[in-house]
């Protein structure tokens, strides 16, 4: 049991920026500089972290069709279940629609880039930088 709030509570914001870099690299979410290959990780399971912009405000969905790890990690941050958003997405390899879920995570809950989650192909130019 952890001495610390739930990392959406905690108002040590460098800790709370700590504690969420560790929790995003230990729950296997990845960043694809490829849209396509984010969503062919998220169709196959995995949890891609997408970051874009809302009404001017940084925010990253959090998305899988796997729901349990979706539940498992807003458990981890201190997400309330009943926020997790149901969304059928289309398979890029299949054109199907699937099953997928994702979490909005902005403000005190907004993941830092980390160098350690991306995935880029080799020779794409953007030598493992992220960019918001």
């Amino acid at each position: 049991m952890s001495d610390f709030p739930p990392i959406a509570n905690d108002p040590d914001s460098r800790r709370r920026g700590m504690r969420l870099r560790e929790l995003t690299f230990v729950q296997g979410c990845r960043e694809f500089v490829s849209r396509k290959a984010g969503m062919t990780h998220a169709m196959d399971g995995g949890l891609w972290l997408h970051r874009h912009i809302w009404k001017g405000e940084p925010l990253v969905h959090l998305v899988s069709t796997d729901r349990a790890r979706l539940v498992d990690f807003g458990n981890a941050v201190g997400l309330r279940e009943s926020r997790l958003q149901y969304k059928p997405l289309k398979d890029p390899r299949t054109g199907q629609r699937r099953e997928a879920w994702h979490w909005d995570l902005g403000g005190p809950v907004y993941p830092p880039l980390d160098p350690r989650l991306l995935h880029a192909p080799e020779g794409d130019g953007t030598n493992g930088s992220l960019s918001e």
